[in-house]
């Protein structure tokens, strides 16, 4: 069947001080959300999926198998709150979204004479920059 959203029980949330403009707000609230997610203790996803995921997130993903997202725009928690999961959802989905395969493909004719103009206007140019040798 597959995954269409990581279950808001399966997701850690932190919050704490965000960093930037804000004045007072920012000095006295935690609006900076971290939305926490263990791919790899989740019961959501097919042992299938969750290979997808840690392969294709692998980057984003912890040794201990938690994806981490973090979200601090806005100037309340809960909206932040929302970004955070909006965000990871986005991540997951682009994650187990099929790719189809790449098609070989020739540079068309066009392409390759554009290109060979391109490298003649280049080395006109580099040509002029050069100082005249004494046999001109």
């Amino acid at each position: 069947m597959g995954l269409s959203e990581v279950p808001i029980g399966e997701i850690e949330f932190r919050a704490s001080r965000a960093s930037g403009a804000g004045g007072q707000n920012i000095n006295k609230r935690s609006t900076r959300v971290e939305a926490r997610w263990n791919v790899r203790a989740s019961e959501a996803v097919s042992e299938d999926e969750r290979q997808r995921i840690m392969r294709r997130l692998a980057t984003r993903i912890s040794g201990e198998g938690i994806l981490r997202v973090v979200a601090y725009r806005e100037r309340t928690q809960r909206r932040n709150r929302e970004l955070a999961v909006a965000r990871l959802q986005e991540l997951v989905k682009e994650a187990l979204a099929e790719r189809k395969p790449r098609r070989k493909t020739r540079p068309t004719a066009a392409s390759k004479a554009a290109r060979l103009a391109d490298k003649a206007r280049r080395k006109r140019t580099k040509a002029l920059r050069r100082k005249p040798s004494l046999d001109d």
